[in-house]
C-alpha cells in the first residue's frame, strides 16, 4: 500500500448504531477512505467483491447466518483476496473467534471488542496495522487466552494425544468401542488400546463400583466447559 494512499475500507455491522458510530469517525479520518457500510454477511461479500477495499471492519455475527458470519468471511478473503485485511469486532471476549480468526495467519487480521470504537485513534491505529500486514488483538481477548492455556495446562487431560483427546469426545457421547472404531476407522483392538492409555492417564483404575467410561466422559465435559 502506498505511503501517500488513503486506505480504502468497508465496515459492515447489523447494528444501524454501531455502523452509524463507525461511519462518523472513518469518515472524517483523512487517511481513510470509507467506501460503504453494509448490514450483513451477504451485502458485505457483494461489496468486497464490487470495491476490493484494503480493509474490512466487521462485526462477527451478521445476518443472513447470525452465527460467525464474520469470521467465515474473513476466512474466505484469505482464499480469494489475502491482501484484504480483515477487523473483526466482537461485543465479548471470545478467545475460539480469536483463534479461529487467526487459523490460516495472523497477518492483516485484527481482533478487537466493541467498547474500543470509543476511541477513535485506537480503531485507526488496528485498521493502519491490518493495512499494511500486521496483526492487533484486544488487550482482553489476550489475557482470556493466556488464562484459557493456564487451565488447559492444569487439566488431568493435558496428557492426552490428540488421539486419544479424540476417542474420548466419544466416549463421552456414550459411544461403545465398536463404533468408535467404525467412527474413527479404526481396529477395535486399536481403540481398546488407546481407551486403557486413557483410564492409564487419568487414573481411573478398574473398580466394581464406578464405571471408569462414566468417570472419564464427566472429566471431559466439565473440561469442555470451561
Amino acid at each position: 500500500m502506498p505511503s501517500d494512499d488513503r486506505i480504502r475500507v468497508i465496515v459492515a455491522d447489523d447494528s444501524y448504531l454501531i455502523r452509524e458510530s463507525l461511519t462518523m469517525m472513518l469518515a472524517s479520518e483523512p487517511g481513510i477512505e470509507l467506501l460503504s457500510a453494509c448490514c450483513d454477511g451477504e451485502e458485505l461479500e457483494n461489496t468486497v467483491a464490487e470495491q476490493h477495499p484494503d480493509v474490512v471492519v466487521t462485526d462477527i455475527r451478521m445476518p443472513p447466518l447470525g452465527g460467525d458470519e464474520g469470521i467465515r468471511i474473513a476466512a474466505r478473503l484469505r482464499e480469494t483476496d489475502p491482501k484484504i485485511g480483515v477487523l473483526v469486532l466482537s461485543q465479548y471476549a471470545e478467545p475460539a473467534y480469536a483463534l479461529a480468526l487467526l487459523d490460516a495467519g495472523s497477518s492483516r487480521r485484527a481482533y478487537l471488542l466493541k467498547e474500543r470504537i470509543r476511541d477513535k485513534g485506537e480503531l485507526v491505529n488496528a485498521i493502519t496495522a491490518v493495512a499494511r500486514g500486521d496483526s492487533v488483538i484486544d488487550p482482553k481477548v489476550v489475557d482470556v487466552l493466556i488464562e484459557a492455556r493456564g487451565r488447559a495446562a492444569r487439566s488431568p487431560l493435558a496428557a492426552l494425544t490428540p488421539r486419544e483427546r479424540e476417542l474420548l469426545a466419544e466416549i463421552a457421547e456414550g459411544k461403545s468401542n465398536a463404533a468408535i472404531a467404525e467412527s474413527l476407522v479404526l481396529t477395535k483392538r486399536a481403540v481398546e488400546k488407546h481407551v486403557n492409555s486413557i483410564f492409564a492417564k487419568l487414573d481411573l483404575p478398574e473398580a466394581q463400583d464406578v464405571s471408569r467410561r462414566v468417570k472419564a466422559a464427566l472429566m471431559y465435559l466439565a473440561d469442555s466447559d470451561h
